[in-house]
């Protein structure tokens, strides 16, 4: 449906009219919706089965569907070998707690120490408040559930009958409970299953509880020490930090693909072979899924050189969206003050990113057969550069509101521009446009928005 529509769109007998220009706007729009509805389709399939195969789609866009499990996991694991990746870090803070609670239990020879471990790996959070909320409840549910569990050895002695009709409806309450209630309740129910269960092992005395005590507390003051030392802000600086440096990587890739989008009929570029949204190019060529280090080439001009520099911004924007995405996904789990509320909107950020990355795979592949005018390159050209710079502003986050505006494309120079090559100048005017209005939402300051034809849908990146 997607190839039809790109065959038939500037039919009118003159699309350079200015009521040709708006209905190629609207087309343009139309079109992004449906790569949208597309590529979220696309996205389902792989999620529920990771060799289902891509349709209709630049095979950049979902490299990892023909990539296999071991050399997925290993671009996982090198992309987050920095200290910017929250999950870095936060592998950094459990190891550093692990450590620590091994080093105490072992030197200070406390009895059953791995409770230790577990209170550091069950209690520890991605801030210092929220650790030491769940310490503090923590603590309570532990100091009563030692009490319930000294009362209940006290009581029954001995008797290992008790113990035994006590532990399975026991555990199901905890494990059904606790997690529902919180930490207080969790700690505090566990403590007294650990009790059920080791009395029937060996004679217990309601020093158990205390040692359970003793540890929980041990690992909770480990666990929030970890958290004071290691980040103890969480992802709030580092979603800030990842977000800006998404949004000054964007701007090599955005001027090429308007480039890219915008060029006459030449050698196939890297990543343009199999599958040509037409159906007529690429017939028979061998298909690339992925690149090595898990990118692929986006179309560019200026030969070798201008290739390698697209191909260079193309992974460094998925990179950097992979990491900014994380920070937030984290970010959105943390207690956050209410000042955030009037801060910068991250969600509208990390989508002009998608955005950059959706148009870089798609644009170039609609392009016509002609080449644009000198008037018609001179306002890309410009306009990528407004884009560029308000990206570049609103990544230093500056307290007031910035007014974005792309320079509307003049009707005289749309009129020169040949029919053939209107649509694909329409189709980078549009995508500009919508970078610009998420640019505006992305500053956390209400403006008006561009009109809805000027801001299309954006579905899934498929980085």
């Amino acid at each position: 449906m997607i190839a039809h529509f790109l065959a038939v769109r500037g039919a009118p007998p003159d699309v350079r009219t200015a009521a040709a220009h708006a209905l190629l706007r609207r087309q343009s729009t139309v079109l992004t919706a449906a790569v949208s509805a597309v590529t979220a389709r696309t996205a389902v399939a792989l999620a529920d089965d990771g060799r289902a195969p891509v349709h209709g789609l630049p095979r950049e866009q979902f490299w990892y569907a023909r990539t296999g499990a071991v050399r997925l996991w290993l671009i996982r694991a090198t992309g987050h070998l920095t200290r910017r990746s929250v999950v870095f870090q936060n592998a950094w803070r459990v190891a550093l707690g692990l450590a620590l609670a091994r080093l105490v239990a072992g030197s200070l020879d406390l009895p059953h120490g791995f409770w230790v471990l577990l209170a550091v790996l069950t209690l520890g959070r991605t801030t210092a408040v929220a650790t030491w909320s769940v310490v503090r409840s923590a603590a309570v549910g532990t100091l009563l559930g030692a009490l319930a569990a000294g009362l209940l050895v006290v009581g029954a002695g001995g008797t290992a009958e008790v113990y035994e009709y006590l532990l399975v409806p026991m555990m199901l309450v905890a494990f059904t409970v606790g997690p529902m209630e919180g930490p207080a309740w969790a700690q505090g129910l566990f403590t007294l299953v650990v009790a059920t269960a080791f009395a029937q092992l060996a004679p217990v005395s309601w020093r158990l509880a205390e040692a359970r005590l003793l540890d929980v507390l041990t690992g909770s003051a480990i666990g929030l020490l970890c958290g004071l030392l290691a980040w103890p802000a969480g992802a709030r600086a580092e979603v800030r930090h990842s977000v800006a440096v998404l949004l000054r990587s964007t701007a090599p890739l955005i001027g090429a693909t308007a480039v890219a989008a915008t060029t006459g009929p030449g050698p196939a570029a890297p990543g343009e072979r199999g599958h040509d949204l037409r159906g007529t190019a690429g017939q028979g060529a061998e298909e690339k899924t992925a690149e090595p280090h898990g990118h692929a080439r986006t179309a560019a001009p200026g030969g070798e050189a201008g290739r390698e520099l697209a191909d260079e911004a193309l992974r460094l924007t998925r990179h950097r969206l992979r990491i900014a995405e994380g920070a937030y996904a984290q970010y959105r789990t943390e207690p956050s003050p209410r000042t955030d509320a009037d801060g910068p909107d991250w969600l509208a950020a990390l989508n002009y990113g998608a955005r950059v990355l959706v148009g870089a795979f798609w644009l170039p592949r609609t392009r016509e057969g002609s080449r644009l005018p000198p008037a018609a390159r001179d306002w890309v050209r410009r306009a990528c550069a407004e884009v560029e710079a308000a990206a570049r502003q609103v990544a230093d986050f500056p307290p007031h509101a910035l007014m974005i505006r792309l320079t509307p494309l003049p009707p005289d120079v749309a009129a020169a521009v040949p029919p053939r090559a209107l649509p694909s100048l329409i189709d980078v005017e549009v995508w500009l446009t919508a970078l610009a209005a998420d640019l505006r939402t992305a500053t956390g300051h209400h403006q008006a928005d561009a009109p809805p034809s000027h801001r299309p849908a954006v579905g899934p990146a498929g980085h």
